[in-house]
């Protein structure tokens, strides 16, 4: 089963842009929001991530890896791999 991953991201954003690179070097496709687009998408990843306000928030599967650091600490330690059934 291919892995359901969203992308909460803003404008201008080198760690938005440093999250989906390190996305689409797993082969990952990605759903992204843009929440400084779209206010009820800003509202969404405050609920979703426990009110984390920074972009990129990123969720696989449902749970929330958090930002791009978060990101790259999971793929690190295999976290990553672990979430998208690699």
């Amino acid at each position: 089963m291919k892995p359901k991953v969203e992308i909460f991201t803003g404008a201008n954003c080198a760690y938005c842009t440093a999250a989906k690179n390190l996305l689409k070097s797993k082969g990952l496709d990605y759903e992204e929001f843009r929440i400084d687009q779209d206010p009820a998408r800003r509202e969404e990843m405050l609920a979703r991530s426990a009110n984390r306000r920074t972009v990129p928030q990123v969720f696989v599967n449902g749970e929330h890896v958090g930002g791009f650091d978060d990101l790259a600490a999971a793929e690190r330690s295999g976290r990553l791999a672990q979430l998208i059934g690699a």
